[in-house]
């Protein structure tokens, strides 16, 4: 469709208001054309595109190789742009910059757009718009996003009844359970010396039960409780525990003229670089190696999620002081689980401690309910942040102040040695980003209570039309501290690491796009199970082929090489550490023949090998097909083949599931994986789901362990869930 960019030369020479009228004709002229689109784009009113997550999380999430990342808080993020797009006409530069969709050009084009010409009148006109040439970023975009003028809120009425006549609401049923018997929910027994054994004291049943009714630069109101299998419900007042485990709900109301945001209850906080401050929207290292790199300095965000420990409760409020600056004040306070301990010196700094805090949200044992908040956290602190006009230029501060109502200290071991230790905290940072050009840089420094410094600095810039390039410098003193932030890093928590990371983003001809990172790392102390300093680098690289508008094709090699302690042999009495590589291959086709079928082909492959010793390999192959029968009715169903040697080499893919529910079984061993999943629009108001996924083993007659251990060659479960909108 070349003839549709002559508009955007044609747009450049408007330069008065008398040829604005002209500019819009053109622009419309040319969306006539654009109707053999696959969605309808109309003025104000268009129909929004259902969002494709799915090819999303494989764009962004590059090759899941970890369980340990809350990749679900990512997945509903995504899902909430959706719900409550972005107003194209009013959304700022930090607000386009957290869909990580758009690069910095396609940003800064949009905001000169808008300046020149004033609000757009219908998302036809980004084909006007520099740098969106490439319908593919259209078709990305346009879920998340709206086109309205003025401001829509002005004459839907007081806030009761905006929140009652809200048609964007919904509550949510959920009911999941594993269909085998685990050895955590056998009968009551005792070991050979008479004390009962460790079981799970409720029953294997999940339950959620979730409302929320929104509108973007509005307001936000929601609750959601939740079962984990194997916690018991329960009613002890007293006790702190009120039938299901655990509960949020947040009250947000947002642009009240000088109080820009209002949250009460549970939320979540991101400002800088995410160095101090970082909510859930945390993609990190992936084939989109451009504009998922820096971070964008939301502010203050409700939190609706079931992850039981990424979030603040409490209050939390930004207020406009002047046009270009923004305050921001926060405080939390809640329960977190945690063991405790008792010194065994009576010269030991702190007489009760806990080693650490848990994460997992899980209370299904007696140890676990023992440790179910255990340890009172107390969080305050704020931000301040001046934007220029135009938006090029901004710069803040953020403090943050942590208790603990028990002294944390970590396990007397080597690698623990410089990890927080103590009740408080206080961390301080100051972050900017400043465009130039075709270049943003940005970044952010903070200091912690122990003296320990982190800093992380990058730049994004568009070499040519075709062509963007990353850079981005980070260090982590060993000694630094921070609870809730989660910056760009390779390790879990932001300690102890430097690390720079090159990045490439090239399109050589139409339809055609290549991706690379290259990124080297420093752990100047020792880890766990690394008892030295080491070090590591890790590179991808993807071609990506649009044959057609609905089908996309890549490959994709990526590799880690990371020093890591040995296993224990008679040549090797001492844990030493050395390289450990892990490589993997990954080839993907995604095609549409019919508008009513989808199918999806995934070959990945991994071969692992340590200091040069035995490799061990692993693979997977899984088809996809998804088929939407009619208006009501949507079928998904996957059948997969993995081969693996061992755990090493275990084989991650993402999986379509329920709304909201996100799934990345990790698969070790050799068998099948299966599921189906159906998706039923019973009513204008009720639409069901109904997953089934088993997954077979060959050659092995007890799967897992411990607790979950299951006697048998294979696990499956089942999934339900109901949303009724009102």
């Amino acid at each position: 469709m070349p003839m549709l960019w002559g508009a955007h030369d044609e747009t450049l020479r408007c330069a008065t208001a008398s040829k604005r009228s002209w500019c819009r004709a053109v622009a419309w002229a040319c969306g006539l054309l654009w109707l053999t689109l696959p969605f309808s784009l109309q003025a104000q009113d268009y129909v929004r595109p259902a969002a494709d997550l799915d090819r999303l999380v494989q764009e962004l999430f590059a090759e899941i190789q970890s369980d340990e990342v809350a990749f679900e808080d990512v997945y509903e993020t995504l899902l909430l742009y959706y719900q409550t797009p972005l107003n194209l006409n009013t959304a700022s530069r930090e607000e386009l910059r957290g869909l990580l969709l758009l690069s910095e050009t396609q940003i800064s084009a949009l905001l000169d757009h808008r300046q020149q010409l004033g609000p757009l009148l219908s998302l036809y006109e980004l084909q006007s718009i520099t740098g969106f040439e490439q319908l593919r970023s259209i078709y990305r975009v346009a879920p998340f996003v709206t086109v309205q003028s003025g401001n829509q809120n002005d004459a839907r009425g007081p806030l009761w009844q905006r929140i009652r006549h809200e048609d964007n609401n919904a509550l949510f049923l959920r009911y999941e359970r594993g269909l085998q018997a685990r050895r955590g929910y056998a009968s009551p027994d005792t070991t050979s010396t008479g004390r009962p054994l460790s079981r799970y004291l409720g029953s294997p049943d999940k339950l959620l039960v979730r409302y929320r009714v929104s509108h973007t630069r509005d307001f936000s109101l929601g609750f959601t409780a939740e079962k984990d299998a194997g916690e018991p419900l329960v009613w002890e007042p007293g006790k702190g525990r009120l039938g299901a485990d655990f509960y949020s709900a947040h009250f947000v109301v947002q642009e009240r003229g000088w109080l820009k945001t209002l949250a009460l209850g549970d939320y979540q906080l991101q400002f800088g670089q995410g160095l101090l401050l970082s909510s859930g929207l945390q993609v990190g290292k992936g084939a989109e190696t451009i504009t998922t790199l820096r971070r964008s300095s939301l502010g203050v965000r409700p939190y609706s999620s079931v992850l039981e420990s990424s979030f603040f409760r409490g209050a939390a409020a930004t207020v406009s002081l002047h046009k270009s600056v923004r305050a921001t004040a926060f405080f939390s306070a809640k329960k977190v689980d945690a063991n405790q301990q008792f010194a065994t010196d009576s010269l030991a700094q702190f007489n009760t401690f806990s080693s650490g805090i848990s994460t997992s949200g899980l209370h299904r044992t007696v140890t676990e309910l023992a440790n179910r908040q255990r340890l009172h956290e107390a969080i305050g602190g704020g931000n301040v942040t001046y934007t220029s006009l135009g938006g090029n230029f901004a710069a803040g501060a953020t403090a943050v102040g942590t208790h603990y109502g028990m002294a944390l200290q970590r396990r007397p071991e080597p690698y623990n040695q410089f990890e927080f230790r103590g009740k408080d905290n206080v961390a301080l940072g100051v972050h900017y980003s400043y465009v130039l050009g075709n270049v943003l840089f940005f970044g952010e420094t903070a200091r912690s209570s122990s003296g320990g410094l982190g800093t992380v600095n990058g730049l994004l810039a568009s070499l040519a039309t075709n062509v963007e390039a990353s850079v981005l410098y980070r260090r982590y003193d060993r000694n630094f501290h921070t609870f809730y932030g989660q910056a760009f890093g390779e390790n879990t928590h932001n300690i102890n690491e430097s690390g720079l990371y090159l990045g490439l983003k090239v399109r050589p001809a139409p339809r055609w796009e290549v991706t690379g990172y290259y990124d080297q790392f420093w752990f100047p102390w020792l880890k766990y199970r690394v008892d030295a300093p080491s070090r590591g680098h890790d590179y991808l690289l993807r071609l990506s082929f649009a044959p057609t508008k609905t089908s996309q094709l890549y490959v994709q090699v990526r590799s880690r090489t990371k020093d890591q302690n040995a296993d224990l042999t008679p040549v090797r009495p001492v844990p030493q550490p050395v390289p450990t590589e892990r490589r993997s291959l990954l080839l993907f086709y995604d095609a549409a023949p019919l508008s009513t079928i989808s199918l999806r082909t995934r070959l990945q492959g991994t071969h692992y090998r340590e200091d040069g010793a035995t490799l061990h390999t692993g693979f997977l192959l899984a088809q996809d097909a998804t088929v939407r029968l009619n208006r009501y009715l949507r079928l998904s169903a996957r059948y997969a083949l993995f081969d693996t040697d061992d755990y090493d080499t275990r084989q991650y893919a993402f999986e379509q599931d329920v709304l909201y529910a996100f799934s990345v079984p990790a698969l070790a061993g050799q068998g099948t994986r299966t599921y189906a999943l159906a998706e039923v629009k019973c009513t204008r108001h009720l639409t069901l789901w109904l997953r089934y996924a088993a997954t077979q083993y060959r050659h092995q007659q007890v799967i897992s362990s411990g607790l979950e251990e299951i006697g048998g060659a294979i696990r499956s479960d089942i999934k339900a869930q109901a949303r009724y909108t009102f």
